[in-house]
């Protein structure tokens, strides 16, 4: 009977140290996941730190739209850097799913025993659900900043066809300026022409009134010749031919008085060649005034 209950007790003994191994095993690999849980805490905070820089980018690639598209860039391989890590801690949250499962499975064998351990994993697990959350949140927030990059891209691409616009409007307005200067030069050298020959014309019209007046003086003159020069000697053929009348039986008077007629007629002659001369030379200086 001893040696049965030494029996029973050495094999509970063994169960006892297998269930004690057992527990150790368990610690440590909760020991494991506690390092696993602050690995992915330190990530998520670096993550954190991340995503505030990416906000500051962002910030900075709002007052700096010349310099987006190359930090989009940047933005858009960290974004892939990101993403695959999130795959990899994924990865890495399946397998650690696939482990808690067989750890479940070990504990409900020995439930008994690992009360208090799954009192701890149910903790590892609201923690890791927290974490979950937290990343669903993370990842909520990384979507609502991709939105935001695609509408400062959009708002880029709206910039660039509004700069474009306004180039080609300024180009428009180059254009018309161009042809307005080249209609305002043509005006200016029509403008040019007739001041030419408006001041040709009123140079023209001047000699033409220096014309008029020296043909009026010329014209008083030639009245003052014909009433000086003329009236004299035709005064005197007529005195002379009323006196021819009275001396026919005189004949020295008779050819005294011819004698004048003669000088008179000659004087008449005379006066009438100057004045032909003189009309001459008036119409000659009109000439040259039109030629002018």
């Amino acid at each position: 009977m001893r040696k049965i209950i030494t029996s029973e007790l050495l094999n509970a003994n063994k169960y006892l140290l297998f269930q004690n191994k057992e527990k150790a095993k368990r610690a440590a690999e909760l020991a494991a996941a506690n390092n696993e849980l602050a690995v992915q805490n330190t990530e998520k905070e670096k993550r954190a730190a991340e995503l505030i820089i990416a906000n500051k980018e962002l910030a900075y690639q709002n007052d700096e739209k010349e310099k987006r598209a190359a930090e989009l860039i940047i933005a858009n391989k960290e974004l892939a850097y990101q993403n695959d890590e999130k795959e990899k801690r994924a990865a890495e949250l399946i397998i650690a799913n696939a482990e808690l499962i067989f750890q479940n499975t070990e504990k409900e064998n020995r439930a008994a025993e690992l009360v208090i351990a799954n009192h701890e994993l149910a903790f590892q697990n609201e923690e890791k659900e927290k974490r979950a959350a937290e990343l669903i949140v993370s990842n909520e927030e990384l979507l609502f900043q991709n939105g935001e990059k695609e509408k400062r891209a959009a708002e880029l691409i709206i910039a660039n066809h509004e700069l474009a616009f306004q180039n080609l409007e300024k180009e428009k307005r180059a254009a018309e300026l161009i042809i307005a200067n080249h209609e305002l030069l043509f005006q200016n050298e029509e403008k040019e022409k007739r001041a030419a020959e408006l001041s040709i014309a009123y140079n023209k019209i001047k000699k033409a009134e220096e014309f008029l007046r020296e043909y009026i003086a010329g014209l008083e003159e030639m009245m003052f010749m014909t009433h000086h020069k003329v009236r004299q000697p035709v005064a005197n053929i007529l005195g002379i031919s009323e006196l021819l009348a009275d001396c026919i039986g005189k004949p020295v008077t008779l050819k005294r008085l011819v004698g004048y007629m003669k000088e008179s007629a000659v004087s008449l002659d005379n006066f009438t060649k100057e004045l032909t001369a003189f009309i001459t030379d008036l119409e000659q200086k009109g000439k040259n005034k039109h030629l002018l």
